[in-house]
């Protein structure tokens, strides 16, 4: 048997630590040898609801899983983590500004910040999930100053699996044939889907759809607006392609990236493109397989392009204006 890693994830209570929980148990994430210690933080209203997930997880008699710590407490949460999966997050409600919901869920990131630097191990990695997932990993990055910054991520993988998918039906062909989706700027609607740099079956996805009116609008619109679709026909959030899709990014870090290919994660900018040094942005990476990454260079932009992208990377420089007093300098 291999090695033992400890494994946070935040909110697993909830719908989507549901969903993934037992993924991270089987060896699914981290491997067939690898050994788990599952660390899961709750508010404490949700303690009695994270004691029913814990039962379950003990009836699934999982091999791999070497122990399980329920905890309300963020320090006990994080102590000696080796990756952190922050999932739990405040949903924004009826009637709440985007805004609101970024000043609701950035204490929550400060403290499990704080935490992770105080308790973590030395090769930590975080994953943020939980929206704003792009400002709330800037919060928690920016109250751990003494973790290397590029330690910390958040999702956006579900996007690119949104769109890959919607490629591949458009073009009639397997998702596997879609490759190079990008995802540029925030988990939010105003996000970037790049279908002009995508391919499908080693062509240019653009050329190969042959519909410049579907990708500007239904296309892009599809991607951005995927989560609220999903909500209206389902009741609920999409907590299983969430799941799936934090895997998918754990994953991607974890395996070297295949030659010619890239995936999109939003991680401190170091200036690439023109964004803001240090704004957590969403970019094509590759991935050496040891949890390092290098941002893509020189992936070409067209006029529409350059549009959305810099409505995108505006709306991150304004909800960074909204939790200034929660970024340490």
């Amino acid at each position: 048997m291999g090695n033992t890693i400890t494994v946070t994830v935040t909110g697993a209570a909830g719908q989507i630590g549901y969903s993934i929980l037992p993924r991270i148990a089987s060896g699914e994430v981290f491997g067939p040898e690898t050994r788990i210690r599952l660390r899961l933080l709750e508010i404490t209203p949700a303690m009695p609801a994270l004691e029913g997930v814990v039962m379950e997880l003990d009836d699934c008699a999982f091999p791999l899983l070497e122990s399980i710590t329920p905890t309300d407490d963020p320090e006990t949460a994080f102590d000696g983590v080796n990756w952190a999966l922050l999932i739990g997050s405040r949903p924004r409600t009826k009637g709440m500004e985007r805004n609101d919901l970024i000043r609701v869920n950035g204490p929550i990131f400060v403290g499990q910040g704080q935490a992770l630097q105080s308790k973590a191990a030395s090769d930590v990695r975080v994953v943020v999930v939980g929206n704003p997932c792009n400002t709330n990993c800037l919060i928690a990055m920016r109250n751990a100053p003494e973790i290397p910054s590029n330690r910390f991520s958040a999702m956006t993988f579900l996007d690119q699996n949104r769109a890959q998918a919607q490629l591949a039906k458009k073009a009639g062909v397997p998702v596997s044939d879609v490759t190079n989706v990008t995802i540029w700027g925030n988990h939010s609607a105003t996000q970037y889907p790049d279908a002009y740099n995508a391919r499908i079956r080693g062509k240019p996805a653009a050329e190969v759809i042959g519909d410049e009116g579907w990708i500007r609008s239904t296309f892009l619109e599809t991607v951005q607006k995927r989560g609220a679709a999903i909500i209206a026909a389902r009741g609920l959030s999409s907590a299983m392609s969430a799941a799936n899709a934090a895997i998918d990014h754990v994953r991607a870090f974890l395996n070297p990236t295949r030659n010619g290919t890239w995936f999109s994660a939003a991680v401190p900018s170091d200036g690439s493109y023109g964004v803001d040094e240090g704004l957590v942005f969403s970019f094509p990476l590759t991935s050496d397989g040891q949890g390092g990454y290098r941002i893509v260079p020189e992936i070409p932009w067209n006029d529409f392009a350059r549009e959305k992208i810099s409505a995108t990377l505006e709306e991150l420089r304004k909800e960074k204006s909204v939790v200034t007093d929660l970024l340490p300098t």
